[in-house]
Formats: structure tokens, C-alpha cells, sequence
């Protein structure tokens, strides 16, 4: 009886042994198979990408140059507050709420690190673009034209340091050929701007230098939060859900705000606004709308700007960033009537040019990423055909 019911476990044993899929030779046929849809995955991952960076890289052009004209709008008809300048570039958080609420049902984190470690990054994050955001108002306030464009163009420079020590970014010959081109073409401005008779031009020598140390100070804190923020996606979150870049600039954007509040009411500035307001030449509805669609659009850049660090790089972004800086004369010759010269329009190529540049560079990282994982895929293929044989 004993034997009897032993041989019938064997017979099972082995009827069942037959019947489960070997799972080398399951995984094998998966990569060997080229009608296996796997396969496209990777291509199918990298088209959506480049689809997202793409929007990025409209949304921070748009956002940005918007911005920034609406900034000069504001000060060319009367504005003069250096704290409201500041705090409009932060106040327009409240946009991104229904967004953080939206991408917290439909794209949950799969990493959440300890609320202490997130709070301190959000609050540290926040307070560094505080001060940078207010060094850039007393730049523009404080420097001839030409000279703050020239300090902005250094962000680069800065920025290629910081990714290069805190990101390990690879500074090949067509990145260092774009960041150089990109600079002379914002320096070509500043150089056309200074020989356009700029009325900014007269500046007490103690106010200059005061707008020279926050300009450079802001544009290496810029390059800086920069580097970080890619750090803090990819070492602190680690996360790659659109929830991610909301709540990095949902956050800090909060704790920006409230440190503007309290500068406006600190240096006394607050009690300056209503007279600003009722003498502002556009009058006082203007004035509002050009605060708020400042503040909306400088949100707007912002989250592009952080979507392009984490799908890209710092150093991508900064570049997009720097960007913009050439088509701003563009868009005022449109808004504000000034000059088109052929240094404007060759300031324009050469931004372009350095633009396609770097999108060059990023194609050839991503031929050899498809060579590489089609060099692993190979390499399995024939580790699984040895262990069948």
C-alpha cells in the first residue's frame, strides 16, 4: 500500500513538472522573439519623453519671456517695488493645487521619503530662491541694461560647474560648443544694448556695485538650486511621477511667498503700494492684471523648468533657460516698439544655433543608450541559449 501510494506522488510529481512553462525557455522567447511587444517598449518610452521635454521646453520659453516682458511692463509704467518684483515671481502658486490633487490620485508616489527629510528640502529650497529671486531685483534695478544681461549669461558657466561636481554631467565638445555660443549670443546684446544709448545706463557707482554682487551672487545661487534640485530627484525623492515636480515647486514656492510677505512689511514697501498703485500709468485694473499674469506665467516656466531637470538635466534646463534671453528683444520689438537691428537677429541664430547643438548631443546619448540596451538584450539571449544547451 505503502509503495503504491508513493509511485502515484512520483507520477503527479512529474505530470505536474511538465505541465509549469520552463522559465528560461519562457524568458528566452520573450527576447529572442522580435514580434514580442516588448520590444517596443523602450522606443514606445522614449518618444513620450522627448514628447514631454518638448512641451517643456515651449511652456518655460513661453512662461519665461512672458514674464519677463511683463516684469519690464511693470516697471516702465510706474512700478518701482524690488519686493513685489520678488514676490510676484513665486505668488502664483496656488494654480499648481488643483494639479498636486489632480496627480495624487492618478500618479501615486512609489517612494515617499520621511515628512522631516521633505519638509527641510521644501523649506531650504524655498528660502534659496528667496534670495535669489530678490539679488535679481536689485540687479535689474541697480545695473545699466547691458551689464545685467552680460552677469545673467554667466548662469551657464555656473551651472556647467555645479552639474559637473554635484550631477556628474559629461561636458562633451558639443555642450562646451553650445554654452559658448549661447553666452556670446546674450553678450551680443548686452554689447547692442550699451551702443543703443541704454537711458539706464547712469548709475551711482555705489548702487552699480551693489547690482554687480547680487546679479553674479543671483546667477550662482540660480545655477545652484538647479544642480540640487536634479540631486533631490534623483538621490532624496525618488520618484518619476509628474506629482514629484509639482510638489517641488508647489512647496518652496509657498515658503518664497511667505518670505516676501515678510520682506514687503519688513523694509516698509508695503505702505508704498497704494501710491503706486493710483499713480501707476496704466491705472489701477492694468496694474493688477500685470502683477497677476506675471506671477501665473512665472509658475508656468518654473514647473517646465523643473519637468526639464528631471526628465533631462540641470544643465539642459539652464540652457533652455538662457534661451530665452535672445527672444525677449524679439517679442519687444512686437509689444514695445524698440529697434530691430541685424545684432539682434544674428544674437537670435546664434541661440538657435547653440540650442540644436546640445539637442544633437542628447540625439547621439540616446543612439548609444539604444545600442547599449540592445547589446545587454544580446548578451541574455546568449547566456539563456547556453544554459538550454
Amino acid at each position: 500500500m505503502d509503495s503504491s501510494q508513493e509511485l502515484s506522488q512520483q507520477t503527479n510529481g512529474k505530470n505536474e513538472d511538465n505541465a509549469r512553462p520552463n522559465e528560461n525557455e519562457s524568458h528566452h522567447t520573450s527576447i529572442a522573439n522580435p514580434n514580442n511587444n516588448n520590444f517596443h517598449i523602450p522606443k514606445l518610452t522614449q518618444y513620450k519623453k522627448w514628447i514631454r521635454v518638448m512641451t517643456y521646453i515651449l511652456f518655460l520659453l513661453v512662461g519665461q519671456t512672458t514674464g519677463i516682458l511683463l516684469l519690464r511692463l511693470y516697471f516702465d509704467k510706474g512700478g518701482n517695488s524690488k519686493w513685489m518684483a520678488t514676490f510676484v515671481q513665486t505668488a502664483g502658486f496656488p494654480i499648481l493645487i488643483p494639479l498636486k490633487f489632480y496627480f495624487s490620485f492618478t500618479s501615486p508616489t512609489n517612494f515617499r521619503p520621511s515628512l522631516f527629510k521633505l519638509t527641510s528640502l521644501y523649506f531650504v529650497f524655498g528660502i534659496l530662491v528667496t534670495g535669489d529671486n530678490l539679488m535679481y531685483s536689485y540687479g535689474i534695478l541697480n545695473l545699466p541694461v547691458s551689464t545685467y544681461a552680460l552677469l545673467c549669461a554667466s548662469q551657464l558657466a555656473f551651472s556647467a560647474v555645479t552639474s559637473f561636481f554635484i550631477n556628474s554631467q559629461k561636458i562633451t565638445a558639443l555642450v562646451l560648443n553650445s554654452l559658448v555660443i549661447i553666452t556670446i549670443s546674450t553678450c551680443l546684446l548686452a554689447i547692442n544694448a550699451n551702443d543703443e544709448g541704454n537711458t539706464s545706463n547712469n548709475v551711482v557707482r555705489g548702487r552699480y556695485v551693489v547690482g554687480f554682487i547680487c546679479t553674479l551672487g543671483a546667477s550662482a545661487t540660480y545655477a545652484l538650486l538647479l544642480s540640487v534640485a536634479q540631486f533631490s530627484f534623483e538621490k532624496v525623492i525618488k520618484d518619476e511621477s509628474f506629482n514629484t515636480v509639482v510638489c517641488m515647486q508647489l512647496y518652496p514656492s509657498f515658503v518664497a511667498t511667505c518670505g516676501c510677505v515678510i520682506g514687503l512689511f519688513a523694509s516698509g514697501e508695503w505702505s508704498t503700494l497704494p501710491d503706486e498703485m493710483r499713480n501707476y500709468k496704466k491705472g489701477r485694473v492694468p496694474y493688477v492684471m500685470i502683477l497677476a499674469s506675471t506671477a501665473i506665467c512665472w509658475q508656468v516656466a518654473s514647473v517646465a523648468l523643473l519637468g526639464l531637470i528631471f526628465e533631462v538635466s540641470s544643465l539642459f534646463s539652464n540652457v533652455i533657460s538662457t534661451l530665452s534671453l535672445p527672444l525677449v528683444p524679439i517679442f519687444a520689438v512686437v509689444f514695445f516698439h524698440d529697434k530691430m537691428n541685424g545684432v539682434k537677429v544674428i544674437s537670435l541664430v546664434l541661440a538657435v544655433w547653440g540650442f540644436l547643438s546640445y539637442i544633437y548631443q542628447h540625439y547621439l546619448d540616446g543612439i548609444e543608450a539604444k545600442k547599449a540596451r540592445k547589446k545587454s538584450a544580446n548578451e541574455i539571449v546568449l547566456g539563456d541559449s547556453s544554459e538550454v544547451c
